[in-house]
């Protein structure tokens, strides 16, 4: 269906294209018309038409005056502007509004027709554009959320956020490099530092996600993340790495009217903790900050810079570059340690207020930190008294040249183990099964049975032996039963069924098909070549 408005002072020509209208296009259209330029426009408002012949000469308003107003309150209307006048400079306004076609009185009833054809055509293109952008805006509306979701996963959880942020900014259309989090969290009544029933509040949390992820929305430009039991975690990008009072202020006020608004709305408590402004990559921190406020204060809304529980350091302290260290600490990446922890020594010699006893200190405490890092990594096996002697030889050493070396060493040791005995130890289990099969492959053995016996689950064994060998199992297992087998031909005189059975396979036929899909040739074909 098609609503078109016919405008023209002259009843004999709005008659004249109703009838041509009707008969050619029938029920497709329903026809309006009005016969001034005031009623043109209070018409178009309540008519709300798809398509608008317009006169321009009309008494009052003309029809140029005219096709502005109504343009103000409907952008998709498809102008067609009609004149008995042959006026270039209206013909010139007309086309500026977007007009389809300007034509001449007396209009031809092909010219007529033509002429809607191609403004219906257009009206059909934007209606299909309106369902396409509602298709996408549905499925938008569907995976938005799950995006989202996983970019706070990948915050909380993922210590190579810094290779996703991009695509999550790119995805989510923001272009910050800072952020703080919040966490909201839901109970029946809160009880000094705790929300009561937890468990129940987070069925209630389900079923009122998309309302209390709406009014989050509302009330900040945010990422909202999944309902984690009876919490929701949301980032808030913003531009500036630091936040001015008023501005701590102001988040805050707007979290209060946020507890409020959903308290009056889902009849449940709520608490909000606010973290500090951190980059992108540090977001975690910033979340850790937040359940650390909720232990620490009673208050409904808590903002973490207002507690004393937020890590300072002196204006000096080359905070980055001992993050930096760490995190190459834990890739593994150990020409980078030994120019990053070289870099934060010479930072405590040239510091002024810094003595020997502050260099040693820290020294000590740097490269036990990464050490438990490759402790827990996996890359070190602790052994309580494999330090004791740390503490006396850095205590010793008076030359700062010494004491730098010793400290890049230890911190490039811990740095290397991170990955390099991870692979010394995935050698070792390989190397323990290679010996198992080359004891037991006479045997009906299978991948459980060696990876029961080293100690790893089949899964990741199978991965770890094609990883280091380059073969999966059955087909080492099956060289190494063929390669004995070449043996006991070329050097026996033991039956082809007996070598079968003492290289492992039940099957002689199996067997030939197995020989000759390595070697080429059946077993008994291969004695013949000796």
């Amino acid at each position: 269906m098609y609503k078109i408005m016919l405008a023209d002072d002259e009843g004999i020509v709005i008659d004249s294209l109703r009838f041509i209208i009707e008969k050619e296009f029938g029920e497709e259209c329903e026809i309006a018309f009005a016969k001034t330029g005031r009623s043109v426009i209070e018409l178009a408002e309540t008519f709300r038409p798809d398509i608008a012949i317009m006169d321009i000469m009309m008494p009052g308003i003309n029809g140029i005056e005219a096709m502005k107003e109504i343009r103000k309150t409907n952008t998709k209307v498809v102008f067609i502007v009609m004149s008995a006048y042959d006026k270039f400079d209206y013909a010139k306004e007309s086309i500026a509004l977007g007009v389809l076609e300007y034509i001449n009185k007396p209009m031809e009833k092909k010219k007529i027709i033509s002429v809607l054809r191609k403004a219906m055509a257009e009206i059909d293109a934007q209606r299909a554009q309106r369902t396409n952008d509602l298709i996408i805006k549905e499925k938008l509306e569907i995976v938005v959320p799950i995006i989202e979701s996983g970019f706070i996963y990948s915050i909380l959880f993922n210590e190579k956020l810094s290779e996703d942020i991009q695509s999550y900014r790119t995805i989510l259309d923001f272009n910050s490099d800072y952020g703080y989090m919040i966490s909201l969290i839901s109970g029946e009544t809160q009880e000094g530092t705790h929300m009561t029933n937890a468990v129940g509040s987070s069925v209630r949390m389900q079923n009122l996600y998309k309302e209390i992820s709406e009014e989050l929305k509302k009330t900040f430009n945010c990422v909202v993340g999944p309902i984690m039991a009876n919490r929701i975690v949301v980032l808030v990008p913003c531009d500036n790495e630091v936040l001015s009072y008023e501005e701590r202020i102001n988040i805050i006020d707007k979290a209060r009217d946020l507890i409020r608004i959903l308290g009056a709305k889902t009849d449940t408590d709520y608490r909000i903790a606010i973290g500090s402004v951190r980059s992108l990559e540090d977001l975690k921190i910033s979340y850790s900050e937040t359940i650390n406020a909720f232990n620490m204060a009673t208050d409904s809304v808590i903002h973490v810079d207002d507690l004393p529980i937020k890590l300072e350091y002196e204006s000096n302290y080359p905070k980055e570059l001992e993050k930096q260290l760490f995190d190459e600490v834990k890739d593994g990446n150990a020409d980078k340690v030994v120019a990053s922890s070289g870099a934060f020594f010479d930072w405590m010699v040239n510091n002024p207020n810094t003595g020997i006893m502050d260099i040693r200190l820290k020294v000590i405490e740097f490269v036990l930190w990464a050490e438990r890092i490759a402790y827990l990594s996996g890359g070190m096996k602790y052994e309580f008294d494999s330090r004791s002697n740390y503490l006396p030889d850095v205590m010793s050493t008076e030359n700062m040249d010494s004491l730098r070396n010793w400290f890049v060493q230890k911190m490039t040791t811990a740095c290397r183990n991170v990955t390099e005995k991870k692979v010394e130890k995935s050698i070792k289990v390989i190397d323990s099964a290679k010996i198992y099969i080359n004891k037991n492959y006479n045997k009906d053995i299978s991948l459980d049975d060696v990876s029961r016996e080293v100690n790893i689950s089949p899964y990741y064994f199978s991965k770890l032996f094609k990883d280091e060998t380059g073969e999966g199992f059955i087909e080492y297992l099956t060289n190494i039963r063929i390669e004995k087998a070449k043996g006991l031909i070329a050097d026996t005189d033991y039956s082809m069924k007996e070598i079968c059975q003492m290289v492992g396979y039940t099957d002689p036929n199996y067997f030939s098909r197995a020989f000759k899909k390595k070697v080429g040739v059946t077993p008994t074909e291969y004695k013949e070549t000796l």
